[in-house]
């Protein structure tokens, strides 16, 4: 009994690495690619399209692996995505490197690394669900929601780790090749192989195994993405009744889900060029005052949802509304800021805003259904999450091409726009 408990606890915590590590290696290249860019001599445009189409890829693909698990077996579907995940970041160290060396064009670098991103959205994704279903097979139903919810913070832990170590994987001169900037991603292809051959050797093969749990497509893995307990919703809840996005029910949290998830999305991935551009620093020296920037955001968000929301006991459409009203303010401030103190400040300020609304949008959500419906909202929720970071960088970026606060000051107004909205279409339940 005991020996089979600590292999039970071997197995959770290799699972709890596997979630970790996809999140820190995305959002440790996604840290790095406004200085990758600028270096390159890249459009910004260029650095948000390449986060935006492995985004929709992710989205595309995450609920065919879900389902994909149930008959291939989770081992067989988390080797793929941490496959996924050590092919996709080596091809992407390639090809940056490849444009630092001078061996092609900028341009041409991007371009490349834009197709080994569309292998980490496209495969990447068919990790977390297996993960999950793995974890929900071998819990007690009393255990469940605490384990997936544990794992499940393994992506908020992520978006941390991952800015706050990617300035020390800038590396030298490697046999005469200048790799630099492209350092993280070789560092965590490397991380990431030395997790497969650790899944292939620890977990057991299971295709000829009945499966019972099921387990549910996680939203992108982003900066800014923290969790919201929607994916252990739809992993533990049954889909007896199906909602649409349009519900009447549902359909003001959803509207409002949408809107402040691309006004973090829009702010979040133009802050890397706002560190360059109002410090008035080189590229190459970016690194370290961006994590910094990406750290504090994190960390507030995160305060708030594991520390704050339960004590204030707030409901739903509270959280919402404050929420809202703190993130309009960090977001118009850390557009008109200059300095790095009042950049960080004031992301972290914003991000605090939206560890209250996130939480409070999948709540809401998930109190205006019933029991039946419980596994077909947090899906919807999940995907809406997800949806928010396909095309909210690219306009983000796109407004800052503009006008370097546009951005900030345009997500500022829509969040003031939504705060009406919300008080009057969300009810308390």
């Amino acid at each position: 009994m005991i020996a089979a408990r600590a292999a039970t606890d071997r197995r959770f915590a290799l699972m709890f690495l596997v979630m970790l590590t996809i999140a820190a290696g995305n959002t440790a290249l996604q840290s790095i690619l406004p200085a990758l860019g600028r270096s390159l001599g890249v459009a910004d445009r260029a650095v948000a399209a390449a986060f935006s189409v492995s985004a929709l890829l992710w989205v595309l693909a995450a609920p065919f692996w879900a389902n994909r698990s149930d008959t291939r077996g989770r081992r067989s579907m988390i080797l793929l995505g941490m496959g996924g995940f050590a092919v996709s970041l080596s091809l992407c160290g390639v090809f940056l490197a490849a444009g630092i060396n001078g061996w092609i064009g900028g341009t041409a670098a991007f371009g490349l690394f834009i197709a080994g991103r569309l292998i980490y959205g496209t495969f990447g994704s068919a990790a977390p669900p297996a993960v999950q279903a793995l974890v929900a097979g071998e819990t007690s139903r009393e255990e469940r929601t605490r384990a997936l919810t544990l794992l499940a913070s393994a992506f908020g832990l992520g978006t941390i780790l991952g800015p706050a170590v990617a300035p020390y994987l800038l590396l030298g001169s490697i046999g005469g090749v200048e790799i630099g900037l492209a350092g993280p991603a070789f560092v965590f292809a490397l991380f990431g192989v030395g997790v497969w051959i650790t899944v292939r050797t620890m977990l057991p093969d299971d295709r000829l195994s009945p499966h019972h749990e099921h387990g549910a497509s996680s939203a992108y893995p982003s900066i800014g993405g923290a969790p919201t307990g929607a994916s252990v919703t739809a992993a533990t809840q049954p889909h007896v009744e199906h909602v649409g996005y349009f519900d009447p029910r549902v359909r003001g949290w959803m509207i409002a889900g949408l809107v402040m998830g691309h006004a973090q999305a829009m702010t979040s991935q133009a802050i890397g060029f706002l560190v360059i551009d109002r410090l008035g620093i080189a590229p190459a020296l970016a690194l370290e005052p961006t994590g910094i920037v990406l750290m504090m955001g994190a960390g507030a968000a995160l305060l708030v949802q594991w520390g704050v929301i339960p004590l204030l006991g707030l409901s739903p459409r509270r959280l919402v509304l404050v929420g809202l009203v703190l993130a309009a303010a960090g977001v118009a401030l850390t557009g008109l800021a200059t300095s790095l103190y009042g950049i960080a400040t004031a992301y972290a300020l914003a991000n605090l805003g939206f560890g209250f609304t996130r939480p409070g949008f999948t709540a809401g959500s998930s109190l205006a259904v019933g029991a039946a419906a419980q596994g077909s909202v947090a899906g919807k929720v999940t995907s809406v999450n997800g949806a928010s970071f396909v095309l909210g960088p690219s306009i983000g970026v796109g407004l800052y091409e503009i006008s370097r606060p546009l951005p900030y000051l345009t997500a500022a107004a829509a969040l003031v726009v939504l705060f009406a909205y919300a008080w009057a279409a969300l009810r308390e339940r």
